[in-house]
């Protein structure tokens, strides 16, 4: 694995978010679109969870968010960062970073 130096950590925006609603993406399997409060603003998320969490699960979930990455498309949708989570080598099992404790939106994670 490559070692970064602090300076690169640095440049990653990582912070708390709050997901107040969920979709499926149209025409796609795997697919939930997700408007995310990290604080200042709500964005828009797309995400592969939907064999991991239902609408309800994930609906009002805290959340670890990479705001800072690239804006890219999925589904047809357009994703404005990345939620982080666990996932197991063999894919059976990914679960949702999320703070121990509430924090309000747009916490910086450090």
């Amino acid at each position: 694995m490559e070692e970064i130096d602090f300076s690169y950590w640095k440049k990653l925006e990582i912070v708390s978010g709050k997901i107040i609603s969920c979709e499926h993406v149209p025409k796609t399997e795997k697919l939930y679109k997700l408007k995310v409060d990290i604080g200042k603003k709500t964005i828009q998320l797309i995400t592969s969870l939907v064999p991991y969490y239902s609408i309800e699960e994930i609906t009002g979930k805290n959340i670890i968010v990479l705001k800072n990455l690239k804006k890219a498309k999925f589904g047809g949708e357009i994703s404005e960062g990345m939620l982080l989570c666990a996932e197991s080598e063999d894919g059976k099992t990914c679960v949702l970073l999320s703070p121990e404790k509430e924090v309000p939106p747009g916490t910086r994670v450090t």
